[in-house]
């Protein structure tokens, strides 16, 4: 299972993108509403999300935490408490973490990015604590998984999608909706 967190103010293209990517690739994928199922994303565009973050269930299941950015969707996102509990759950197993634009800001926070290759929106770079800050789009450093924005949200998808199912599954799906570099 893979929790897409959601909040008002999430950027609409860096959780739809993944969303859309992921179940193509075959990832059992749920979005979660912070702190209902009813949210509102930067650019106005009214979603309900397939659970609220109270109902989320942290399991053997859970494989994958991401985080689209957006503001006050980040914001929103690190202030709740059942984001943070779900972020906690997937650092102590080794799952995938992944955060978009300014979201890894919220690991940053954490102390989860220290010694690790990450990217971020410029102007978050010195919130993430202890990081490598890179400059590329996209970029995986073990079950960490960050990219610089909306711009990104493909390649950023492809690489938790690679993480989840492989780089030939990521492949495929790339293929199959004509991406190109």
């Amino acid at each position: 299972m893979v929790y897409i967190f959601m909040s008002d103010g999430t950027e609409e293209i860096e959780a739809i993108t993944v969303f859309d990517l992921l179940k193509r690739g075959g990832a059992d994928v749920k979005t979660v509403g912070v702190p209902k199922k009813e949210i509102c994303l930067s650019h106005g565009l009214r979603v309900g999300c397939d659970l609220s973050c109270e109902e989320i269930i942290l399991d053997d299941s859970l494989e994958a935490v991401v985080l689209p950015g957006g503001m006050p969707g980040t914001r929103n996102l690190e202030q709740d408490e059942n984001v943070q509990r779900a972020i906690d759950f997937a650092a102590a197993r080794g799952l995938l973490l992944c955060a978009i634009c300014a979201a890894p800001s919220i690991l940053g926070h954490k102390g989860l990015l220290s010694g690790k290759n990450a990217v971020c929106y410029p102007g978050f770079e010195k919130e993430l604590r202890g990081a490598v800050v890179g400059s590329q789009p996209a970029v995986r450093d073990g079950s960490v998984v960050t990219a610089n924005g909306a711009g990104s949200a493909i390649e950023f998808a492809a690489c938790i999608l690679a993480a989840l199912k492989g780089a030939d599954a990521s492949k495929t799906v790339l293929d199959a909706i004509q991406y190109r570099k």
